[in-house]
């Protein structure tokens, strides 16, 4: 399946898709998962270093796991936003992908903060979700 096709199948864009755009909204629901995943093994993380039970919440990555859920929910509205194409609300778009940049900056920094490779994959999806959505926000008029 494609995002790009099912952009491209809307009424109003009649094929003509904003490339860069379809990117962002893709990679944006790509850097959601990433890290909902993140946070989730994070948590592991933490119990396993203190010998924990799987539930708990060790201090030491609580604001990884903070950081990486606040930056899948950022993500994911950019991506639902940048999906939509009845209207025109530029000025919307703008504002989501600028958040998601910033989301995901700030994310990538916290996962680099950690010795621990789901992090390290994490931080580079944030990264390339970053790098595409100012690829898209320059394509807005």
């Amino acid at each position: 399946m494609s995002v790009r096709k099912m952009i491209g199948l809307h009424p109003k864009v009649a094929g003509h898709v904003n490339e860069p755009l379809a990117l962002a909204a893709k990679h944006a629901m790509y850097c959601a998962l990433f890290t909902t995943s993140c946070a989730d093994a994070c948590s592991a993380e933490g119990a396993s270093a203190k010998g924990e039970a799987a539930s708990g919440i060790a201090g030491d990555m609580s604001q990884c796991i903070r950081t990486c859920m606040d930056c899948s929910d950022v993500c994911t509205a950019a991506a639902k936003v940048a999906t939509r194409m009845t209207g025109d609300d530029d000025a919307m778009v703008r504002a989501t992908l600028t958040a998601c940049i910033e989301a995901c900056m700030i994310c990538a920094a916290e996962c680099d903060k950690h010795d621990h490779e789901h992090c390290r994959l994490c931080a580079t999806m944030c990264r390339e979700c970053a790098d595409d959505c100012r690829e898209a926000l320059a394509t807005l008029h």
